[in-house]
């Protein structure tokens, strides 16, 4: 994004980091890295791990979609209802994305987070760590209260990452999945869990720019 760009969406500015990921609202080339990453392939296709089964298309179709869907939440952005979609870059490399989502977040401190690998990236500790970076964000930066997760039963990756963080089990949730039923387990982290737990050191950047744009008050920057 150019420098103009960051002067009306200051989120092109924004920076979590840990020792080994970096965390940024994508460029266009690294929306394009994104969606052949897409393309290539993000599970096995024995198994459908989202809720939405976007993956059951081509990879041209894969690929078109992610596109579409990050456009449209920057177009959907609002200070009541954001999604925040991070691409995640290892060694110069986008291997993924990492989303943080709320509604109303200025009242209810919640926010939910959703994620996927590109598949020859898995396996690799990568999934923690970003996982572990935007709780960071949430909490240590924008003040969050509590945050959401989901996963299947029958994804046990997903599960272990959110267990491993200190989330709790917060009831299930039924689906219909390629003409089955599908049951997700939810799970939910609060403030002070994340506290007694936290291990991965994460800095922020470019933040205080964008806190009107979370609903929140523009000198309101809680830590990096």
């Amino acid at each position: 994004m150019t420098r103009m760009d960051s002067a009306y969406w200051p989120l092109a500015q924004l920076r979590v980091q840990t020792a080994r990921l970096e965390l940024r609202l994508p460029s266009e080339k690294q929306l394009s890295a994104l969606a052949a990453l897409a393309a290539a392939g993000l599970h096995d296709p024995q198994v459908q791990p989202f809720a939405i089964p976007w993956t059951d298309v081509s990879p041209v179709e894969r690929a078109r979609s992610t596109l579409q869907y990050q456009w449209r939440q920057w177009a959907e952005w609002q200070p009541s209802k954001w999604s925040l979609e991070l691409v995640v870059i290892d060694d110069g490399n986008v291997v993924g994305i990492q989303s943080m989502s709320a509604h109303d977040f200025a009242t209810l401190r919640e926010v939910s987070t959703g994620s996927w690998l590109g598949i020859e990236y898995q396996g690799q500790g990568i999934g923690t760590e970003m996982r572990a970076a935007i709780l960071h964000l949430a909490f240590a930066g924008l003040g969050a209260q509590s945050a959401a997760s989901a996963a299947f039963t029958d994804n046990p990756a997903s599960l272990a990452v959110s267990r491993k963080l200190g989330y709790a089990d917060d009831g299930v949730e039924l689906y219909v999945q390629r003409g089955q039923p599908a049951t997700s387990q939810r799970l939910r982290l609060d403030r002070a869990t994340w506290e007694a737990t936290r291990t991965v050191p994460v800095t922020i950047t470019g933040l205080e720019s964008c806190m009107e744009m979370f609903g929140l008050p523009a000198n309101q920057v809680n830590g990096s």
